[in-house]
């Protein structure tokens, strides 16, 4: 029997149970779950950077997007706040699309 000890979607034991076999979860303390997530946004950062192609580098950051959406929620607010937060370094400081690397400054 694998031994997995890590945080998964919401809907995973279910579909493992469809296919005849029980799931053995817990539920997470606030500070354990706070853990979880951030080790499975590197998780899935790592499979972001590990994608070969554009279809899996964007399944990828959806995962990553549904990290940030939990994430901000442990943290009290919502993904428009930091979409808002966003906008205004962006309109501070700019974005990345412009490509710019800093070689140095004299």
């Amino acid at each position: 029997m694998p031994t997995y000890n890590k945080l998964i979607r919401d809907k995973i034991p279910g579909i493992i149970a469809i296919t005849g076999k029980k799931a053995n979860t817990a539920t997470l303390s606030d500070e354990d779950y706070i853990n979880e997530l951030r080790k499975k946004t590197k998780e899935e950062l790592q499979e972001y950077l590990a994608a070969e192609n554009d279809a899996d580098a964007l399944e990828e950051l959806a995962d990553l997007l549904e990290l940030m959406h939990a994430l901000t929620n442990v943290h009290g607010s919502t993904i428009e706040d930091v979409e808002k937060i966003r906008e205004k370094k962006a309109e501070q400081r700019g974005g990345f699309n412009d490509r710019v690397y800093l070689v140095d400054v004299e």
